[in-house]
């Protein structure tokens, strides 16, 4: 009964009691006339491999950097160590929110933001200049139990360093946090 479903579907039944599917790929020369099972994937991408063929080519291929040979200097390769704490603020409409994190761990030393429930209660706006002046008060606050006292910042493309990100940073060093502000 199954011999002859698969007989209607165009499966190859040989009389072996072997069901082979009639999904032909040829493996030999051009116009050999002789074809082969071979074994294909899923999506059947094995023959679209990347230049390295190690992956398909449905991943993103790694940039490669056109100077191979390229010196990166001493400050490149020390400034992890040297300045090991970065800061890291973000404003949007509704919250504020900064973090110290340690470069070389990627732990996030201390954090604050108007979006936690201790600092939620006692603001009346989360986003303004005063919930900034805040959450750089509680910053260095929780960065000092840390014993954290330098930091380096570089804003965002994005950002300008002026109005809240000033707040934030400006309330920082005034409690005793050492921030070196780097502006390219």
């Amino acid at each position: 009964m199954l011999r002859l479903a698969y007989r209607k579907l165009g499966a190859n039944v040989s009389g072996v009691g072997e069901i082979r599917p009639l999904l032909h790929a040829q493996n030999s020369g051009f116009h050999s006339g002789q074809t082969s099972f071979a074994p294909r994937s899923f999506f059947g991408v094995e023959d679209f491999l990347d230049d390295d063929n190690s992956r398909p080519y449905t991943y993103q291929k790694e940039k490669k950097s056109k100077n191979t040979n390229k010196h990166i200097s001493f400050k490149q390769r020390t400034v992890a160590f040297m300045e090991p704490f970065t800061l890291d603020v973000f404003i949007s409409k509704r919250f504020v929110s900064a973090s110290i994190t340690h470069r070389v761990t990627c732990k996030q030393v201390a954090v604050a933001g108007t979006n936690s429930k201790d600092i939620k209660a006692a603001l009346k706006s989360r986003s303004d200049i005063p919930a900034c002046l805040s959450v750089g008060r509680i910053l260095s606050d929780r960065a000092r139990e840390a014993d954290v006292y330098t930091a380096s910042y570089t804003p965002r493309e994005r950002d300008k360093f002026e109005g809240k990100i000033r707040a934030v940073v400006q309330s920082l060093i005034d409690n005793g946090i050492d921030i070196k502000v780097y502006l390219d």
